[in-house]
């Protein structure tokens, strides 16, 4: 159990390095390609790249399994419509922020996934150390976002929106994964997302495709690596995972989007800037701090993404 739960936790820092990177790819990428037609080429490609994985799990199992879940389709299909919508605000909110903001607002789903899970009726009312990261969470947001200027950017403020999604999405992927092979799990969520993104791109802008082929090293890192790899290592590793250890790495995603803003876009933060991510790291930690001290065996969420 114990080396299972060693390959796990390096399974989500591995996730969390390749999604703060990814941060500056999507940085890059929103200046060139559509949102819609960026998010649909690279979830496909995400399909395709575990294919053929996907195939030999379903053929090894005895009796072979189905490449699509039947009972849980519907639920599957959810997942994938969450996944279009905070994939799609947070591409255009990047458009408009820095990948050090989008990195540490994204974030801000550890605070919110233990309010919704109460007010959901799936757990008891939030502690008062969960009100307090939220609201430490929101200081910090001011300060990231504004410097201390009551002037809030336009793209955190989407960015903001993509964390609820992102939230929905962990807590609907936490239910599915016991019951939802990982495999059909993150082959149907990326096929119903690159459908809906795609639709969506050729409806408001049919001409969007034009760029794709010339930022293609772009798309390929990004539906190969942070999608295809990303998203299963995730669903592999909260799987196995406590709470403790997922809330702590994953939150190592916005610490690596601000290095990887740091060392391959130039991107600089000013002291009230640095100090809004420390208070709004803090603040994610403290949301999980129930689980971080007393480590349960059990417990709704397993990852804050």
């Amino acid at each position: 159990m114990a080396k299972r739960r060693l390959w796990a936790d390096l399974a989500l820092l591995s996730v969390a390095f390749i999604w703060g990177i990814a941060f500056v790819v999507q940085r890059l990428a929103a200046a060139e390609v559509q949102a819609y037609v960026f998010n649909g080429v690279r979830f496909w490609l995400g399909a395709i790249a575990i294919l053929p994985l996907a195939i030999y799990n379903a053929r090894a199992q005895r009796p072979p399994a189905r490449l699509l879940p039947g009972k849980y389709l519907p639920g599957v299909a959810l997942a994938g419509l969450l996944l279009a919508s905070g994939a799609a605000f947070q591409q255009i909110g990047i458009q408009f922020t820095t990948a050090s903001n989008a990195g540490f607002i994204t974030g801000l789903y550890v605070v919110l996934i233990p309010i919704f899970l109460a007010f959901g009726g799936r757990g008891r009312l939030p502690r008062a150390a969960v009100w307090v990261a939220a609201l430490l969470s929101a200081f910090g947001l001011f300060l990231l976002s504004t410097g201390g200027q009551f002037q809030f950017n336009w793209g955190d403020l989407l960015v903001m929106v993509s964390a609820v999604f992102w939230a929905f999405h962990m807590i609907l992927i936490d239910w599915l994964v016991q019951r939802v092979e990982v495999m059909q799990l993150a082959i149907g969520q990326y096929i119903v997302c690159g459908l809906v993104s795609l639709g969506l791109g050729l409806y408001l802008q049919p001409d969007a495709f034009l760029p794709v082929l010339s930022h293609w090293p772009l798309l390929a890192f990004m539906g190969i690596i942070s999608v295809g790899l990303g998203y299963t290592l995730q669903a592999v590793g909260q799987r196995v995972a406590p709470p403790a250890d997922t809330a702590i790495i994953l939150s190592l995603e916005a610490v690596f989007a601000a290095l990887g803003g740091w060392l391959f876009l130039g991107e600089r933060l000013a002291p009230l800037q640095l100090l809004g991510c420390g208070v709004i790291l803090l603040g994610m930690l403290l949301a999980q701090s129930e689980s971080i001290l007393r480590r349960p065996a059990l417990s709704a969420v397993k990852s804050p993404r």
